[in-house]
């Protein structure tokens, strides 16, 4: 699934080559998870304004609106001139005068949805519940160690339920758990507070490593250049089950957390 690293990079490999086309059509496939809301010749000569992110979010600001791009489970996007006709599971395809962009998803948990702006109850209803961007000045120590003090679950399905802190998904979870010698099964509100300074840290260093790796490509992932992600080489425990530990040797042990695998080093992960 991709996330916050791999949105942030496909944001980066097109937003600026699109910013001020004019559209000239979208054109849906298949149903997406969301429907579009709106009768897609509404976006007809609009131009893109920038693109941002909201935690998984990509926010395409136009002249007259907001297009919302989620890649669920499985999807990419390409943007490029001259792409060949749309395939079995390309499902948008936004058409304007720099060329094509087009969501690519086979499990269609993906969306593009619009709304008039960030105050529109269809964003609302999608952005309002997210937690503070990991890698914004917001994102602090003390309020972070205060939020899970309110906390029971385990640390891992906390980090993941996006309400705390946004786009540390599976992967990176794991992997910023690890980094700051965290046991996944934890409680999220008995972390001391040098724990939670450690986990603060870590989370920011592991997605900053994973942006500059180009994000994880597990099996499908590409930016909007089509263009793998590596960090998935550099990881210290996910998809590790039964290697040793590469600060210790202990094998790496994983276990089911919300039907989600979690991976971690029962030596360097005790706390």
């Amino acid at each position: 699934m991709p996330e916050l690293p791999e949105v942030e990079v496909t944001r980066q490999s097109f937003a600026a080559a699109i910013a001020g086309a004019r559209i000239q059509g979208l054109h849906l496939g298949l149903p997406l998870r969301w429907p579009l809301g709106v009768d897609a010749t509404v976006l007809h000569d609009q131009t893109v304004l920038g693109v941002r992110r909201r935690g998984k979010y990509l926010l395409m600001d136009l002249s007259d609106g907001l297009l919302l791009w989620h890649l669920g489970m499985s999807g990419s996007l390409r943007f490029d001139v001259g792409l060949p006709p749309p395939g079995k599971h390309d499902h948008a395809n936004l058409v304007t005068d720099r060329g094509t962009l087009r969501l690519h998803d086979p499990r269609r948990f993906g969306a593009v949805v619009f709304a008039r702006d960030e105050a529109d109850p269809v964003a609302t209803k999608l952005l309002g519940g997210l937690g503070v961007e990991p890698l914004e000045p917001g994102f602090a120590p003390e309020p972070f160690h205060a939020a899970l003090k309110k906390r029971r679950a385990p640390i891992k399905q906390v980090l993941l339920a996006g309400d705390v802190v946004v786009g540390v998904g599976n992967i990176y979870a794991s992997e910023a758990l690890f980094a700051a010698r965290i046991r996944p099964t934890k409680r999220a509100h008995l972390l001391t507070g040098p724990q939670a300074t450690r986990l603060h840290t870590a989370v920011r260093e592991v997605l900053s490593r994973a942006l500059a790796l180009g994000g994880s490509t597990l099996k499908d992932f590409k930016n909007a250049h089509g263009e793998s992600g590596y960090f998935q080489l550099d990881a210290m425990v996910y998809d590790r089950a039964g290697l040793p530990c590469r600060v210790c040797g202990t094998p790496i042990k994983t276990l089911r957390q919300g039907q989600r695998s979690t991976f971690f080093c029962p030596q360097c992960q005790k706390a």
